[in-house]
């Protein structure tokens, strides 16, 4: 993306305050390049297929209305968009996803009670559990963020088949993008090519000063965090911290492609996630309303908690990974997917540390740059961009070369 011919951005920071609210109603009022008549002919199409799928899906309800609503989109929602896809009705997916993900890889997530990230930390003596990501704690006291940032960088950890499932969506030509909350890396450890991929809350790859951004090499920040020192900028003498967005930190810049993504999306599959932090959570009330969202999570969450649901809403609550093998199983993927997990596991693991950034990549961190347009953040993204060049390619192998398998699904 040639960011000088983008206009600014607004400055937007992650946040655990109320959720904002955007119907995604609103975009069909939007103008773009999808005219509203066309938008018009293909969402009364796909409504019509969902509405006769659920009608044909539909047993009697019992007297709970929320227990229906489960019931129902558990008996015919896997169903019922397995055979969209099927029928070519979706081949611009986007996937949004959290925590729930990564913990068949045995990393926790945050709020699950009693096993959750935040129910663990009375250890690092922080005055609330999301202090452990506050910008401005960490700028007072960074020990309790590297003590935890000592378990958390990636290495120790595989994918699973979840991975693998979003990554077999971008072999099928299907996906338009995976937008994630997980700062592991195994998205990209499975094979997802960086120009699908969307890290909201960024990645231990690369590391920058948390004061003047500054670019800082990841090995030698990583290298002084796992012998418990603090890594220090050579310019303002601050403290440098992997490039992960905290709280009151600017999202990345890639962040913003969703202004283009999910208006143009025809499938949203949600898995894993509380749908707690903002402006990430919201990002799910974007698509248009005729666009079918497919909720894969332990609990409903979000717009899901609804009663009744959207009419193009479906939800299927449970084990995340046997969810998603189910899924797999009903388009006929999963030996696919179960291959390239095999394949994908020979190969050598790639490296998740980035070089440093080069002088011309840092002479744009401005003093003076408009707010928003340009952080530690962004500059993160800058690189990842700059260096995608021959995984875009990979990425344009590899759906052409699936093109007449995805035909036959």
């Amino acid at each position: 993306m040639n960011r000088s011919s983008q206009p600014p951005v607004p400055r937007v920071t992650r946040s655990a305050g109320g959720r904002l609210t955007e119907p995604a109603e609103r975009l069909d009022s939007v103008p773009g390049p999808y005219g509203k008549q066309r938008r018009k002919q293909t969402d009364s199409a796909l409504a019509q297929d969902l509405s006769q799928m659920s009608m044909s899906g539909q047993d009697t309800l019992n007297n709970s209305p929320s227990a229906s609503a489960v019931k129902s989109s558990s008996r015919g929602g896997l169903a019922s968009v397995a055979r969209l896809v099927k029928l070519g009705r979706c081949k611009n997916v986007v996937v949004v996803a959290g925590a729930g993900v990564s913990t068949a890889s045995g990393i926790p997530d945050f709020r699950t009670p009693g096993t959750g990230l935040y129910a663990n930390l009375e250890k690092y003596n922080i005055p609330y559990p999301e202090a452990i990501f506050n910008i401005d704690y960490f700028s007072n006291d960074p020990q309790p963020f590297f003590s935890l940032a000592k378990a958390l960088y990636p290495g120790s950890h595989r994918p699973n088949y979840i991975h693998y499932f979003i990554r077999m969506l971008h072999h099928k030509g299907l996906l338009l993008r995976v937008y994630t909350q997980n700062i592991d890396g195994l998205e990209k450890l499975c094979g997802i090519p960086d120009d699908k991929l969307v890290e909201a809350h960024g990645s231990f790859a690369t590391a920058a000063c948390h004061l003047c951004y500054t670019a800082y090499p990841a090995e030698e920040a990583k290298k002084a965090i796992m012998n418990d020192k603090v890594p220090i900028c050579t310019f303002c003498a601050a403290t440098v911290k992997p490039d992960v967005v905290f709280f009151g930190e600017d999202l990345p810049q890639k962040y913003f492609l969703n202004t283009q993504d999910f208006p143009k999306a025809d499938l949203l599959i949600i898995m894993g996630t509380s749908l707690q932090i903002e402006p990430f959570a919201s990002l799910v009330n974007t698509v248009r309303s005729t666009v079918p969202r497919l909720l894969l999570n332990r609990n409903a969450v979000g717009p899901f908690e609804k009663v009744p649901l959207r009419r193009t809403d479906h939800m299927e609550l449970g084990d995340l990974e046997e969810t998603v093998r189910r899924f797999a199983e009903m388009l006929g993927w999963n030996d696919d997917i179960e291959e390239l997990m095999r394949s994908q596991e020979t190969l050598s693991l790639p490296t998740l540390i980035s070089s440093p950034l080069s002088v011309d990549q840092t002479s744009c961190q401005s003093r003076g740059a408009p707010a928003g347009t340009e952080t530690s953040r962004s500059k993160a993204g800058g690189q990842r961009g700059a260096s995608s060049g021959s995984e875009e390619t990979d990425s344009e192998t590899d759906s052409k070369s699936s093109a007449s398998s995805s035909q036959s699904t």
